[in-house]
């Protein structure tokens, strides 16, 4: 039986790093699993036990195990966790629209008798979209609007740059699963929404834009039970303009979620 309130880490990157420094003193455990030759080793902080393999992950007994490695680290490492029994937290979302991963997944966490949990990241509202999926004429439109700096490689490699910190440019519009595959570090949320209200029911549009003032989300909502304009602007991680800030957040508060005894 896992024991209570450790918490295994999958990678200790800039998301990882933010939720043992939200939880350190709050009576969690952390154990983190690295590469023997990751450079994160070596700023490691005082109590968190370094592992070196999956099996000495489960040999550690975390009662949760957060991926925020990427999206290989989903498909490499949590279908054996979720088969120990163990739930898994994954930040990299966007992983699962691989429909075969999901799959193993699912059939793994039968396996264990626990949970993928997929967390909110970056937006909110998840409830209400929820509450769509089995509403037939639903539709959604996700847009993620973000400064060029967010986009610096994928613009250097169509030749955008200069046009793109004069005026927005529309990189994408399509499915969610789609854009995860072509952004697998910027759109684990319309993969999360997705997951949420169905992928048919689902588009997704990619802004550079000049003028946000952050990572911008903005979701519409029409269905015969009402409508919805949700938008959120959230600042860029100072360590990784690709991911918010509010990411590590929902995270830790997702955690506080799965042992608290009145969970909101």
């Amino acid at each position: 039986m896992a024991s209570e309130r450790r918490i295994g880490l999958i990678g200790f990157g800039t998301i990882a790093r933010d939720i043992q420094a939200r939880l350190g003193d709050d009576g969690f455990a952390f154990a983190c699993l690295l590469r023997p030759d990751s450079p994160s080793r070596a700023g490691m902080p005082d109590g968190v036990t370094l592992l070196a393999s999956v099996d000495e992950l489960l040999a550690w007994r975390p009662a949760l195990v957060v991926e925020a490695a990427g999206h290989a680290a989903v498909l490499q490492l949590l279908p054996a966790i979720l088969a120990a029994g163990i739930p898994a937290l994954p930040a990299s979302t966007g992983a699962l629209a691989d429909d075969d991963l999901l799959s193993r997944l699912t059939e793994a966490a039968e396996q264990g008798r626990t949970r993928l949990i997929v967390p909110s990241g970056a937006v909110g509202g998840l409830d209400y979209l929820a509450a769509l999926r089995e509403t037939a004429d639903a539709s959604i439109r996700y847009t993620s609007r973000k400064p060029p700096a967010a986009w610096g490689p994928e613009l250097a490699a169509a030749g955008l740059t200069e046009k793109a910190a004069q005026a927005e440019i529309l990189l994408y519009e399509g499915t969610a699963r789609e854009a995860a595959q072509l952004y697998p570090k910027n759109l684990n949320v319309g993969l999360t929404i997705a997951l949420a209200v169905g992928h048919d029911r689902l588009s997704v549009r990619i802004v550079s834009d000049p003028e946000a003032a952050g990572n911008k989300h903005e979701i519409e909502a029409m269905s015969a039970l009402g409508t919805a304009r949700l938008s959120f602007v959230n600042l860029p991680s100072p360590a990784n303009p690709k991911t918010s800030a509010l990411t590590a957040a929902s995270l830790t508060a997702t955690i506080r979620r799965q042992f608290d005894r009145i969970a909101v």
